[in-house]
Parts: structure tokens; sequence; C-alpha cells
């Protein structure tokens, strides 16, 4: 074994994937929301699914929340409940666009009742963190406008930076907030925080605890995410990613479905600028999920993205830095290029299979979670009640 393919097994035996709760329920289109036999019904139980994931990838360890989606009445003990299965509690995400007074925005709508009513629910989330010991608590805000002349933009940005200062300041030792932009949807002609640049300078007028997060699915087409990334890191306010795939627009596909080459790009710059250094510490990059499941079976579609996620750090970690840099200096375009085709062009299926057997894990995570029996167990018991899903 070379000490390469030692360093990248190092390096991935520490590696973790965290699972949304919300990939575990049901989910569909804007049409059509389509239910599947044995899908949780309780937090509780995608906590079971979840555990499921970890048992056989071993590398999915915590599991981002939702709320009021997962909302419990003890957060304690929901944290111990995960802990008897091998998981913790991870990332907390608020949700201050499903409700009816959040139509003209949340903390930048024009009434300061609703921004009261909105910054409260971000308070609360923080309030859950403390309870269940997360380390960050995720903002994605719906707020914007459809139409030139709603209402004034650099307003709704001055209502932003108050409501994010509050909750700043609520913040506990060890706790981060990591904002996150989209593009467009659910308003179309300004979205209050549609892209990184303005993520980012709100992080900055914050403080360093305050990080932005990449969602891969919230990008014109065309962006060079990898560029992002790599500044994001420069600037040591890269918080965490929320891994999806799209085709089109922020369509929540399984990460790696539609351009594998884009994922790996993405995780070289992870790699070579030190993304993958401290992943517990306040400097720690959080890996996340954030798909939606729709037509695929849950569990193996979380388990087959974890894979996705694993296949292309190993390729980026197998980038020969000092080939690609003695190149770089070089002026050696086509020889740069190569290092990084090499690697990405590289079977790790092997290596990860090898990696998975010296763990105990079977070699073939989906095959595994065929053969346990967890599906025809969770269709049958889990009969009645309300199945959870999308805003549930």
């Amino acid at each position: 074994m070379t000490a390469a393919v030692s360093a990248v097994k190092a390096a991935l035996r520490s590696q973790a994937i965290e699972t949304p709760s919300w990939a575990y329920g049901n989910s569909g289109t804007r049409f059509k929301v389509f239910a599947q036999p044995g899908v949780p019904r309780t937090v509780r139980e995608k906590l079971d699914d979840a555990a499921q994931v970890h048992r056989h990838t071993g590398v999915a360890p915590s599991v981002a929340l939702h709320i009021p989606w997962d909302r419990v009445d003890d957060y304690t003990a929901l944290a111990a409940y995960a802990r008897e299965r091998g998981l913790r509690l991870g990332t907390v995400n608020s949700n201050v666009f499903q409700d009816d007074d959040y139509k003209l925005g949340s903390v930048t709508h024009p009434d300061p009742a609703v921004r009261r009513k909105a910054t409260d629910h971000l308070l609360e989330c923080v309030a859950i963190m403390d309870a269940t010991g997360s380390r960050d608590l995720k903002l994605w805000f719906s707020d914007g406008t459809n139409y030139p002349g709603q209402d004034d933009t650099a307003t709704r940005q001055g209502r932003l930076a108050e409501a994010l200062a509050e909750v700043y300041e609520r913040l506990g030792e060890g706790q981060r907030m990591l904002l996150e932009y989209k593009l467009f949807e659910p308003s179309f002609y300004t979205m209050d925080v549609p892209d990184w640049g303005t993520a980012y300078a709100h992080c900055l007028g914050l403080g360093p605890r305050a990080r932005v997060v990449v969602d891969t699915g919230h990008h014109a087409p065309g962006t060079n995410i990898e560029f992002i990334v790599a500044l994001l890191l420069r600037e040591g306010r890269l918080g965490g990613f929320d891994f999806n795939s799209r085709f089109y627009a922020d369509d929540d596909l399984m990460v790696g479905a539609a351009d594998p080459f884009q994922l790996f790009r993405i995780l070289h710059e992870v790699a070579k600028n030190g993304g993958f250094e401290d992943g517990d510490g306040m400097e720690g990059v959080a890996f996340m999920l954030d798909q939606c499941h729709n037509i695929e079976a849950k569990i193996p579609g979380v388990i087959r993205s974890v894979m996705n996620v694993q296949e292309a750090t190993a390729k980026a970690l197998l980038v020969d830095l000092d080939a690609l840099r003695a190149a770089q200096r070089a002026g050696d375009v086509l020889g740069a290029n190569a290092v990084l085709m090499d690697a990405y062009n590289t079977d790790v299926r092997p290596l990860l299979a090898g990696l998975r057997e010296e763990q105990g894990l079977h070699p073939d995570p989906m095959a595994a979670y065929r053969e346990s029996g967890w599906q025809e167990r969770i269709v049958a018991e889990r009969v009645g009640g309300e199945q959870a899903g999308w805003g549930a």
C-alpha cells in the first residue's frame, strides 16, 4: 500500500456526513407528494432510519433537525434517544417560510410584529441547540419580493441585519450561525439573501462565528461553485455545505447525480484548502445533505448519497498536489489538468470497500441494507398514524 493511499484512508476514516431528518419523510413535486410504505411517523422513527444509514456507511453520525417539523416536548430526551442509536443531533434548521404571516417576508417583513415573531422563532432554535448540544444554527430565508416597487430593498437588508445581530448575540459558547443563500424561489424579483456575496457581507458584519452555507443547488446555471468554496475557505467563512444535485434549479436530487465531476472539483478545493481539518471545532466545515427522495426509496437514497460524497472525497484526496503545483508553477496547462483528471478517473470503489472491511463494515452499504431486513420490518410495523413529510 502506498503512502498516498494510506493517507487517503486515514482522512476518510474521520469523515462525517450529516443526514437531514426530512430526507426520511414523504416528499414530491409541487404537484404531488408521493407516499411510501414504512415512512417515519415521528422524529424518533426518523432517527431509527438515520441509524441504519450510519450503521452501514460508518460516516453518518449526526442528523439535522428542522423546527417545527421535528419539534418535541423534551429535546434532552431526544438527544439521549439519538445517542442510544449511535447518533448525535446536529444542525438545527429554522423555518420562517411556512406560516401565512410570512407571505411578505419574515425577518424582513414590513410589519414589526411579524418580524418579532420570526426572530423569536430563531431564538427558540438557539434554545433547542442548548438542549441538544448542537453546534450550528442554519438559517435560510424565503424573504424577498415578486414585483418592482413592492418594498424597499435597502430597508429590507437593514431589517435582516438587525434580526441576525440579535440572534448572533444569543449564541452560546461553541455555537455558530450558518447563513444560507438562494438565487430565486419563492421570491422571483429579489431574494433578500440571493448569493454568497450577500451572505458573506452579513456574516462579516456579525463576527467570526457567522459563516456561509453553500447549497450546491442554489446557483445560476454555469456558476463556478468551486471558486466560491475556495474564496470562502481562504477567508475563513465557509461554514458548511448542503449537498444535493440539480439539472435545472433547486432540484434537491441525490448529490453527485447530475454532475459528479463538479462534486469532485468542489471537494478538491475543500481538500487542498484545509476544509477537512478540525471538523469538530469552530473552524470545521459541516458536510450536510439537503435532499428530498421523491421517487426512490428513502433510506437507500440517503445511503447512495453518502457513498457519492465518499467517492468524490476519495478522488479529491488522491490528487497529487506536489505534481499539480509543479505543473502550475511551470505554466504546464495540460499537465496540471492531467493531474486532476488522473485522480478523478481513478476507480476508488475498491479502496472504499477495503476501508469498510477494515472497519468491520460490509464492503457494499447498499447490499448490506438490502440484506438487513430493515425495509421489510418498517413496512410491516409502521402501520397507522400520520407519516412524516415535507412540512411535518
